[in-house]
């Protein structure tokens, strides 16, 4: 249950003096981007499922459109964040900065770098994040298709979406300290049910009108006292982001 206790705390360190400034803008692009997204799914999710169901299964349309539509909803959800933090990213790594250095009280390897400097860095990280969400995201998408097997999708969006969601989030304090991708992959593997139920509560959170708009800035705060206490020893501030 360590995952779900890591969010708790990001709702609470979000909200620290030093700290508060840094969450503005990336809670401002989770408004904008989750208001269009609930507002897209409202108007045309419901109307593309009716037809999306072959004849011979309209019988099971009281069981299958549920399904889908949870699967649909995860897929436009997870999109709408992963656009956010590409947008974000550069504000997500400051905010995990300052947020670490009032938790630790040491700077980080990035503190003296310009946000210009940062956000090159932080975009080139946020597409390595992107070819890796393809690479999974279009077979899940394609099952989405496949009638029966269409019933497994939404749990396998959602599984992969938790644990797309505790990478995304990883990625701005350990990218501050220069871990690269493939190593921030084998650190969290290391911990599978603190990660998993990390993801699970961050992607649970997305899914919530209203509480979605505050998940993208209590990611980066979880995320970055997850980071604080149980990052690799020894520090790994000699590996080249």
């Amino acid at each position: 249950m360590n995952g779900f206790s890591y969010v708790w705390q990001g709702f609470s360190l979000m909200w620290r003096p030093g700290v508060r400034r840094f969450v503005l803008i990336p809670l401002l692009i989770n408004i904008v981007l989750f208001g269009a997204g609930m507002w897209a799914g409202v108007h045309y999710a419901h109307q593309w499922l009716d037809g999306l169901l072959p004849g011979w299964l309209e019988w099971l349309n009281w069981i299958l459109i549920p399904l889908l539509f949870i699967g649909l909803m995860l897929v436009a959800y997870f999109s709408f964040t992963i656009i956010a933090n590409f947008i974000a990213a550069p504000f997500n790594a400051l905010l995990a900065q300052k947020l670490e250095m009032q938790l630790t009280g040491k700077p980080t390897p990035e503190d003296d770098t310009s946000l210009w400097h940062l956000t090159l860095k932080t975009v080139a990280a946020e597409w390595r994040k992107f070819r890796y969400f393809l690479a999974y995201a279009i077979p899940l998408l394609l099952i989405s298709f496949v009638p029966g097997l269409n019933l497994l999708a939404p749990f396998l969006w959602f599984a992969f979406s938790a644990w797309m969601m505790t990478l995304q989030y990883v990625d701005a304090p350990a990218g501050n300290h220069l871990l690269e991708f493939d190593a921030q992959k084998s650190w969290l593997k290391t911990m599978p049910a603190t990660s998993l139920t990390f993801g699970t509560a961050m992607t649970g959170m997305t899914m919530v009108p209203v509480l979605n708009f505050f998940a993208l800035p209590v990611g980066v705060c979880g995320a970055t006292a997850l980071w604080v206490e149980r990052r690799p020893r020894p520090t790994h501030d000699s590996v080249k982001r």
